[in-house]
């Protein structure tokens, strides 16, 4: 797929919280296509201490009013930045970059897509992908508290939402992969994206349960295109560079079960 150097421009910074922030950006050129599971290399500008791209998960794309959307986590100075920026202001992205999600080719199959944290990002994206192929979507959310769960009515356009809550403030009291659903319930496909704890965690009970399944990984990825090395991980085929042979793995890939 075709990779573009844009400069977009921010049509709204909607301020979830302290700590999150959704840009919603846009352009006076049609966006190009993307594929849910990519994600965009964002330029910060104006520090002097930060020198790298930031990766970020394309949270959602509107074709309709010309959006993409990125769900921005604060956790140090080029996040801050970005979560910062305000309306009508520039930001320059490298994108679509990586690999994306696979689509049942069934639309009977039963789904599933678990996020945690800001990993829920690059869920919505799918989530909307795959209603549009006629596919009933089932989303598995959690946080640490009912404050840390985000999109939830964005979700909620798109499928049947169920949480869990390590204070027990919103949903059921627990990980995600205490819920349950997963006892309750078979599914054909999982897709997950959160902490590596979590992933892991999901990815040993869906091949506990032979489900196929598909991670999202989060390693630092600083270039986008293989050069730097900084996002290599260790695979049955070797160590390969996540930013361009994933970010999205099947779980048959990892050696997490060896």
């Amino acid at each position: 797929m075709k990779k573009f150097m844009l400069d977009l421009i921010i049509k709204e910074n909607v301020q979830l919280s302290n700590q999150y922030a959704l840009l919603i950006l846009t352009s006076s050129d049609k966006l190009p296509e993307m594929l849910p599971g990519q994600f965009a290399e964002v330029r910060v500008d104006g520090s002097s201490e930060v020198f790298l791209r930031r990766a970020i998960s394309i949270n959602y794309v509107d074709y309709s009013k010309n959006e993409l959307w990125l769900l921005i986590q604060v956790v140090g100075e080029g996040t801050k930045r970005l979560a910062a920026l305000k309306s009508a202001e520039s930001v320059n992205l490298l994108l679509p970059l990586g690999n994306s999600f696979s689509i049942p080719s069934n639309k009977d199959s039963k789904v599933l897509l678990i996020g945690g944290g800001v990993g829920v990002a690059p869920l919505l994206f799918l989530g909307d992908f795959l209603k549009s192929k006629g596919i009933e979507v089932n989303f598995l959310l959690g946080a640490r508290s009912k404050a840390d769960l985000l999109q939830m009515s964005e979700f909620e356009r798109f499928g049947t939402v169920y949480t869990t809550t390590e204070d027990g403030s919103h949903g059921e009291k627990g990980y995600v992969t205490q819920h349950s659903l997963l006892r309750e319930s078979k599914f054909d496909h999982i897709y997950t994206c959160g902490p590596t704890p979590m992933m892991k965690a999901v990815a040993a009970y869906a091949h506990k349960t032979n489900t196929n399944c598909e991670v999202s990984l989060e390693n630092t990825m600083a270039c986008g295109f293989g050069v730097c090395l900084c996002c290599v991980t260790d695979t049955v085929d070797g160590h390969l560079c996540v930013c361009t042979e994933g970010p999205v793995f099947n779980i048959t890939k990892l050696k997490w079960q060896i």
